[in-house]
């Protein structure tokens, strides 16, 4: 597959119009993935900070959360149903000007000495959600902390010790993973609250429904604006010398913690009111308020969403490099209505259908036949992908694996399993380096790939061909072989795009879409550096 110039197009904006064409993301472009490459020096410092104030940060952290939670305990005795009384009691202000406070030093002791707000935080009468992007790490709850705004969490939370009870002081939205009905309960309480006359306090939603690595802004989802209600967008900066902020992990929470001061920033943005086409279309709506956003933080827009972050951090045998096309290609999957459960069960009609090809090459109106959709400029930027000469014609094989792999991201071996029935010999089904090669790449979803290596180390005897039972074999043998076979000049792991294996895929702010209830169910990992 090709990386540069996967197409004669930019990637197509989304509903927000021809202003976001200009600020799509380059394709191939990975946001779920954060290099994070430390000197000598910085290493002598951490190991400093390790030994000497990272423990002190520590105990202090702990120390603030243990002082914290008998106040929360006591403000938050009674039903979560209740609508908060007005004025509140002056017992309560004192209550959350303490926890506030003590919020506060928390971070402070944490190296946050300063955290910068720019901009006016409206009041709950006129925007009565805040929307907040990017979403990056744990310290995104700075500003959770500091308003004691309400947030979107899994129901789970609320029996996590002291933790939990400090969740439940800021009256936040539950979502139930085991209630099916829960997603659209949370849009209504959302309403609700909205239509309260701000008698509820504000709820802070990261709509972006994942972490990133700040490069851009993924594809919003859409629960925060179907309420229809106006939001306050709140952009989120982290300008230090030493990106470690990225990503969730206790080792970035550590490197973060090894760094004397951290500096974050929090700008207010002016208040977005919907309009009617808005107000009836909420992924119009998200993509508006987004675009006014990326414009704030200079950044870029990519229509890649939670599941393709899924896609790039899913466990197999082979891990997709930062670089990788297969990103641009779920993306142009989605935008040609191709779902991925019908698409599983279609792909041995599909690999069937290329093998009896053969290595022959096809045009774009076979190769619309052959995926059963019209001929379309999304369909052209998806050929493009795999016509790498320019000359029109593609190797339907290539897409069926790139279509494997899409659907099945963790199950590495059975996409090869269906890249060796069609590259395969019909006598034995074996392949030779070249064809493994060509699979190997196509799996990755990378222009140039060196396999002499691996296939000499499964075809160990020197016959030129292996076969899949062969590959199954050194894989058993050899679960890790993509690192030393493929990759290696790059044998230094971070676990800086490590996500936690919750069954909601934000920490803070769940994703209570109602179309995507099954989001965030796969298990994610570590990324190659």
């Amino acid at each position: 597959m090709r990386l540069r110039g996967c197409g004669p197009r930019a990637a197509p904006a989304s509903s927000a119009g021809a202003s976001d064409a200009r600020l799509l993301a380059p394709p191939g472009r990975n946001p779920f993935v954060h290099e994070l490459r430390l000197s000598a020096l910085q290493k002598a410092q951490v190991a400093l900070m390790t030994l000497t104030l990272f423990p002190v940060r520590l105990l202090v952290a702990a120390a603030m959360m243990l002082l914290a939670w008998p106040l929360a305990l006591v403000a938050s005795l009674g039903s979560a149903e209740k609508e908060p009384e007005q004025p509140l009691a002056l017992w309560r202000k004192v209550v959350d000007f303490l926890l506030k406070a003590i919020m506060r030093t928390m971070w402070f002791a944490g190296g946050f000495h300063r955290v910068a707000v720019k901009g006016r935080q409206a009041l709950p009468t006129e925007a009565a959600i805040l929307t907040l992007a990017p979403h990056s790490s744990y310290f995104d709850a700075i500003p959770v902390t500091m308003t004691m705004s309400s947030i979107v969490m899994k129901a789970e939370s609320r029996d996590i010790p002291i933790w939990g009870t400090l969740i439940r002081y800021i009256r936040p939205v539950f979502v139930s993973r085991s209630d099916q009905d829960s997603r659209r309960k949370t849009v209504e309480e959302i309403k609700r609250r909205a239509q309260s006359n701000g008698k509820w306090p504000q709820i802070m939603i990261f709509p972006e429904g994942t972490c990133t690595n700040r490069t851009c802004l993924i594809t919003f989802k859409p629960g925060a604006f179907i309420p229809g209600a106006p939001v306050q967008p709140v952009v989120l900066r982290y300008p230090n010398k030493l990106v470690s902020c990225v990503f969730l992990g206790l080792e970035i929470l550590w490197l973060t913690l090894c760094q004397f001061h951290n500096h974050v920033e929090i700008e207010f943005l002016p208040v977005y009111s919907p309009s009617e086409e808005e107000k009836r279309n909420p992924a119009l709506y998200a993509s508006n308020v987004r675009r006014v956003m990326a414009e704030a933080l200079g950044v870029s827009v990519t229509d890649y969403t939670f599941e393709d972050c899924q896609l790039a951090l899913a466990e197999g045998q082979l891990r997709l490099p930062a670089d990788t096309c297969l990103l641009e290609f779920a993306r142009l999957v989605r935008g040609l209505g191709l779902k991925p459960e019908k698409l599983e069960k279609d792909l041995d009609r599909y690999s069937e259908r290329a093998r009896m090809k053969g290595g022959e090459k096809i045009s774009i109106a076979e190769f619309a036949a052959s995926l059963e959709v019209p001929v379309s400029d999304l369909l052209e930027d998806m050929f493009s992908l795999f016509d790498e000469s320019g000359s029109g014609e593609v190797d339907l094989r290539e897409c069926v694996v790139a279509l494997s792999v899409v659907c099945r991201p963790a199950r590495t071996l059975d996409t090869i399993q269906l890249a060796f029935k069609m590259y395969g010999a019909q006598e034995d089904g074996s392949v030779g380096e070249g064809d493994l090669s060509c699979i190997l790449k196509t799996a990755l979803g990378v222009a140039e790939l060196t396999v002499t290596d691996l296939f000499r180390a499964i075809d160990q005897e020197e016959k030129g061909k292996i076969t899949f039972a062969d590959f199954h074999r050194f894989a058993e043998m050899y679960p890790d072989f993509a690192e030393e076979y493929l990759y290696p000049d790059q044998t230094h792991f971070e676990s800086c795009a490590e996500t936690p294996p919750a069954p909601i895929p934000n920490g803070f702010c769940a994703d209570f879409s109602p179309e995507n209830s099954d989001a965030g169910r796969k298990p994610v990992r570590k990324k190659l550096d």
